[in-house]
């Protein structure tokens, strides 16, 4: 471990530095400010978090390997992967705020906006931690808030059922991560998760099956937080209850910071030099992640195909995409960086496309007060912009160019044809070929069935319009021009990875 610097060290933490000024700040403007300025608070949050996510980007890691890249005595490791993934996490937060500034009951609560922030603080640490502590510090500043905002609906009973139903499930899976955790530490007697892996040696070669269920745990543990089957039963109520800023929010910046924090812990902790009889632990970790994938996959499209609520559709779709990320975890073997970087590029530009369609909904709901699939009917006629902006999202999730989803795809399952894993990939495919028909069947009915309600146009404020416009613009980008551009700065994340 390298001799503790301050200035050195603060880059590795500046962006929970800014958030927890940010919460002081929305603190203070919702106790002072009148009721008529609360509205304020939404653009202070917004703005705070945009610029926030600069940090990461002006302040990168050094060039170094090892014990160089870690920080604040071990806990907190400064590479490319924390950099990509705090970028994602502050963007979709800023995003998810901004969201929620016209919402009936919400837009002036400045304690909503509080809370994002906090779980923000809590995605970006573990995005970047490196130690059993602030791994389970940080998962649970993530959650423990989002169960709050699940429920945040006070007078609807669909919310209170999802932050109760969200609650029970998060509590019963963090007791598993958490014993997972504890058996890890039982083992080494070391919280570094870098440390754990020079000591699980012994342990490994002394007693193989119990490290093969701490590490089933921890799996299961982190398959709830990234909503993969079987752990998914909380994603339909909770998505369809809880308010759609709070389920764009939970889709895109919690699934994100996990997924980075679950691709970090099993190379670090697990990695292909650690074995069991003549077979590495990787393999086994590995196969797993294919198996979740597979499940996944099939259990979110099969069961979207019959629902009739749209957030409903779009969470059994979010089990869906967990899935195709899972691909890309599957796909990590023998320290190749194509996995992580094709799980980089495809939360980064799935963040975007979720808040896009999630955006589409909210203003839907808020004009007409339902959510029902059916009551899109005519949307091209009512508002083109949204339809637009629907069917961008929709071919994005789809994978159909010149949607940035067809190349988030594409890197996955070249991923997993590199890595040996061609019937994965096929899997993969086949799968996309059954999403692609209720993606289709939604933008069908906006354009082509008609309505009772077409000559009621749905009004739009000029903060919309920015949520709206940015996550468009920049999946269309990510789909032609950027995808390279972004990929390949994955890849640099990837590599320090596996420094």
């Amino acid at each position: 471990m390298t001799e503790f610097n301050f200035l050195q060290s603060l880059p590795s933490i500046a962006p929970e530095i800014g958030l927890t000024i940010l919460a002081v700040i929305v603190l203070f403007l919702d106790v002072y400010l009148p009721e008529s300025q609360r509205r304020s608070i939404a653009y202070v949050t917004a703005g705070g978090l945009a610029l926030l996510a600069i940090l990461p980007i002006i302040w990168g890691p050094p060039a170094g390997s090892g014990t160089e890249l870690l920080y604040w005595g071990g806990m907190v490791r400064h590479d490319s992967l924390s950099q990509i993934f705090k970028v994602i996490v502050l963007l979709g937060g800023a995003l998810s705020a901004l969201m929620a500034i016209d919402m009936k009951g919400m837009g002036r609560r400045g304690e909503f906006y509080l809370i994002i922030v906090v779980s923000t603080l809590g995605a970006s640490l573990i995005s970047g931690a490196a130690d059993l502590i602030m791994v389970f510090l940080g998962l649970e500043t993530l959650t423990i808030p989002l169960y709050v905002l699940a429920a945040f609906k006070r007078n609807d009973a669909r919310s209170s059922e999802s932050g109760m139903k969200y609650f029970l499930f998060g509590s019963f899976a963090s007791a598993i991560l958490l014993f997972g955790l504890s058996l890890l530490y039982g083992f080494t007697g070391q919280t570094n998760i870098y440390a754990i892996a020079d000591q699980l040696g012994a342990a490994v070669n002394s007693a193989p099956i119990p490290v093969l269920m701490a590490m089933v745990l921890i799996v299961a543990g982190f398959g709830f937080k990234i909503g993969a089957a079987p752990f998914h039963f909380w994603t339909p109520d909770m998505y369809e209850g809880a308010p759609t800023p709070v389920t764009a929010y939970v889709s895109v910046a919690s699934k994100a910071a996990s997924f980075a924090l679950l691709i970090r812990f099993l190379i670090a902790v697990f990695p292909d030099t650690l074995v069991i009889g003549d077979q590495g632990i990787q393999s086994f970790w590995v196969q797993l992640a294919a198996v979740m994938a597979v499940v996944s996959m099939t259990l979110g499209n099969v069961l979207a195909l019959s629902q009739r609520n749209i957030k409903r559709l779009l969470a059994y779709s979010s089990i869906a995409q967990a899935g195709y990320t899972l691909i890309g975890v599957a796909a990590i073997q023998s320290q190749t960086e194509q996995g992580v970087a094709a799980v980089g590029f495809y939360m980064f530009m799935y963040t975007f496309t979720n808040i896009l369609a999630f955006a589409v909904v909210l203003l839907f709901s808020e004009a007409t007060g339902s959510e029902t699939i059916a009551d899109l009917a005519g949307l091209n006629r009512r508002s083109p912009w949204l339809a637009l902006a629907m069917t961008i999202a929709l071919l994005s999730l789809a994978g159909i160019p010149p949607a940035a989803g067809f190349f988030g795809k594409f890197f996955l399952f070249n991923a997993a044809v590199e890595a040996g894993l061609a019937w994965l990939a096929i899997v993969g495919v086949l799968n996309s070929i059954v999403a692609l028909y209720y993606y289709l069947v939604v933008i069908k009915i906006m354009y082509v069935d008609r309505s009772p309600d077409e000559d009621k146009p749905i009004p739009m404020s000029a903060a919309y319009g920015w949520v709206l416009a940015v996550p468009a613009v920049l999946i269309l980008f990510l789909g032609t021009f950027g995808a390279q551009l972004i990929f390949d700065w994955a890849r640099s994340g990837a590599a320090s990875l596996f420094l």
